[in-house]
């Protein structure tokens, strides 16, 4: 089992990057994490459907075959940590692959969306997909915790 998480762009505040890098550090202890960074499509030539489409398709060349999609938008299921937690180590149990696609500034295509098994909301609100990749990792990081009953989550 593997958590992918691929996601539009790189961070680009020094100081989010490094906070995503801890947890993405930090998340790895426990689950085997994989990141993929996939460019982001310039909005100068095409509108918003057209990027998210061209983004849609990098991220999904990076979802190993036969993994769980779940696509993180904010209309998705909300989960609670424990809730979180549990659907991590269940795919760890049956050995499946678990795969976070985050969009760029326009979100997901439809395509990708429609072939998720899955939607997950990190947040009630729309989160910009740095804060949504950070939320992301200390999530996974923080499932770790719960599942080896560590006093992490409180």
């Amino acid at each position: 089992m593997r958590v992918v998480v691929a996601v539009v762009g790189k961070p680009r505040h020094a100081d989010l990057r490094k906070a995503i890098s801890d947890y993405e550090s930090r998340a790895a202890r426990y689950w085997p994490l994989e990141v993929h960074e996939v460019r982001e499509e310039s909005a100068s030539a095409l509108d918003a459907a057209g990027v998210k489409s061209r983004e849609a398709k990098r991220l999904a060349e990076k979802i190993p075959p036969g993994a769980r999609v779940i696509a993180c938008d904010a209309r998705g299921d909300s989960l609670s940590s424990e809730q979180f937690a549990k659907m991590l180590q269940s795919s760890r149990e049956s050995a499946r692959d678990l795969a976070f696609v985050i969009g760029g500034a326009f979100g997901l295509g439809e395509a990708l969306l429609a072939g998720a098994q899955s939607t997950l909301s990190l947040a009630p609100f729309t989160l910009p997909h740095e804060l949504a990749r950070l939320v992301l990792a200390e999530q996974i990081y923080r499932a770790g915790t719960i599942v080896r009953g560590e006093p992490y989550h409180k």
